[in-house]
């Protein structure tokens, strides 16, 4: 059941009214809010209301029922209130009388909870750059960073091998000093795996540049071609043009899953530039060849 504030209803704030008054307060808001003046749904409710405050409270058994029930809804939390009030009023003079101030009052409570709380540093983060061989292995490596007080603070990170690009190591308590007591932010450091000539990575496959003459193109042939931590032998098929790929199963990158990405070999045909005169008069004949096709 939904309780409703009769007194207030009536433009009452306490219950510490008389009869007289309840029959004041009660003709003016219905002359407020009556229907004759008021059009819509919400002022007919309020007028119901209005009539039904006024039948309770003008009863006396009927206001002495409900008034028990106003004091546990309403009238407690008034005499809290007014007990509340009544302390900084009484608090206000002893500042007054002894020189303390709501502002140096508010000021020691602030210092005293600030005291008490113990506040993390913040974290740092940084990012260094790895070959795609060091990322593989896994290496040792040491990075200098400038600390807050200006001095420069050297770390030495072991990098596990098989870490992916974009992944962070943490360095726990390595970050801001803390407050009050509080722990030291942490270090992150992105790792950033470069390409180079020999190697590029995509994903968990590794590209590299496989260069064979123009008669290997036309004939195929077999072949050695170094991954990143083996030599392997590779069919190169007859025709096969430049920028074709061939590809190697689990020779690539590690997967973090005991597996590996592939080894992607990218065709290019490299012409002799400095031929000699017999492997020009070839390269002749096959244009004449072509040419009477």
């Amino acid at each position: 059941m939904i309780f409703k504030d009769y007194y207030k209803i009536l433009g009452l704030e306490t219950n510490k009214v008389n009869i007289e008054e309840i029959k004041i307060a009660f003709r003016e808001q219905a002359k407020k809010y009556h229907p004759d003046v008021n059009e819509g749904r919400e002022a007919e409710e309020r007028f119901k209301d209005i009539n039904e405050a006024y039948r309770t409270l003008s009863d006396n058994r009927a206001r002495r029922k409900y008034d028990r029930i106003w004091y546990s809804h309403i009238g407690r939390k008034q005499e809290k209130q007014k007990e509340k009030q009544d302390r900084e009023e009484r608090t206000d003079i002893l500042g007054i009388l002894f020189g303390i101030t709501k502002k140096s009052k508010k000021e020691a409570k602030e210092a005293k909870q600030n005291k008490k709380i113990t506040i993390k540093g913040e974290n740092i983060e940084t990012e260094i750059d790895l070959k795609i061989e060091e990322a593989f292995y896994g290496i040792n490596k040491k990075i200098s960073l400038r600390a807050v007080d200006g001095k420069m603070k050297n770390f030495s990170i072991k990098i596990p091998s098989g870490i992916r690009n974009g992944e962070k190591i943490r360095l726990i308590g390595q970050g801001k000093q803390g407050i009050n007591g509080g722990k030291n932010g942490d270090l992150f450091i992105k790792i950033n795996i470069v390409n180079d000539k020999k190697y590029r990575l995509k994903g968990y496959d590794i590209y590299t540049d496989l260069v064979i003459t123009p008669w290997q193109a036309v004939l195929g042939t077999k072949t050695k071609i170094n991954a990143i931590d083996e030599e392997c032998t590779i069919i190169v098929p007859a025709g096969i043009s430049s920028g074709e790929r061939l590809k190697l199963e689990g020779k690539g990158y590690k997967d973090g899953k005991g597996g590996r990405g592939k080894l992607v070999a990218e065709i290019k045909i490299a012409v002799p530039k400095k031929p000699t005169e017999e492997e020009l008069e070839i390269y002749r004949k096959l244009k004449d060849l072509s040419v009477s096709k």
